[in-house]
């Protein structure tokens, strides 16, 4: 068997693949038909105007439902984790998992609201969407050393810690720099006041978009389950045996 093809890693897999195309396909569209520049977009402008934006919405909607699918499969396979074998709280498992629904309904703002539109809430999912995903990636990081070693190796679980760090770190120049862009407009002059803010934002924003891509990469190990068959036998004592023997041996004299 491949292994992709093994446990229920196709989800974590199918939401990297589909999370990444979004981003690089509307990036893509808009710079043929000329909406956005070259240099670092907001993944946003990259989906504000049709035909893009249609792809965009469909493509992140899709994301969103591909990602609850994965955080509830990992939430599930905690849970039967901690039944085993103990050290996670229910609690802690319960709440990463409501907090990365929450990211997934910001995702759904970000899609069906665009910024040249709505620009409200669209701002209002985007800010859902970044902050819930960075606290998600924290707690799994921190489930994941709990866990440690029943649920993944010392070195995956070093690498989601650093994943969840660079997420963290990104997001307040997200956030910050964006307060202080001031024009709404999807092409950049590199004389505009607000220029060097609008270009830390908006590389700070792809550097936490893919850090939580490649956190998602790091569940395929996870979910490579594997299922084992016990066969329970019951031991028999040799007085037992032996009584049994004895047991033959006066039947078979009387019957003579």
């Amino acid at each position: 068997m491949l292994w992709f093809m093994e446990g229920i890693c196709f989800l974590p897999i199918s939401l990297v693949i589909m999370s990444s195309s979004t981003f690089i396909v509307s990036y893509l569209i808009a710079l043929f038909e000329h909406d956005v520049d070259v240099i670092f977009p907001y993944i946003s402008d990259t989906g504000a105007e049709p035909p893009e934006s249609c792809v965009f919405g469909l493509m992140t909607v899709i994301t969103a439902f591909a990602g609850m699918a994965t955080m509830y499969a990992r939430y599930k396979f905690v849970e039967k984790l901690n039944e085993k074998v103990g050290g996670v709280s229910p609690a802690l498992n319960q709440g990463a998992f409501w907090i990365g629904m929450l990211s997934c309904l910001g995702m759904c703002f970000v899609a069906t609201f665009q910024e040249t539109t709505i620009t409200a809430v669209h701002d209002a999912g985007a800010l859902l969407f970044f902050v819930s995903g960075v606290l998600y990636t924290i707690l799994q990081s921190i489930i994941s050393y709990k866990a440690f070693p029943y649920g993944c190796s010392l070195a995956l679980c070093r690498v989601r810690t650093g994943m969840a760090t660079i997420a963290f770190l990104a997001v307040f120049p997200t956030v910050v720099c964006a307060v202080f862009v001031t024009q709404t407009t999807l092409h950049r002059k590199t004389e505009d006041e607000d220029n060097v803010f609008h270009l830390v934002s908006a590389v700070s924003e792809w550097i936490v978009a893919f850090s939580f891509i490649f956190f998602f990469f790091t569940y395929i190990h996870d979910f490579k389950l594997k299922f084992k068959v016990k066969l329970k036998h019951q031991p028999i004592k040799i007085s037992d045996m032996a009584s049994e023997q004895r047991l033959h041996i006066n039947c078979s004299h009387y019957i003579q």
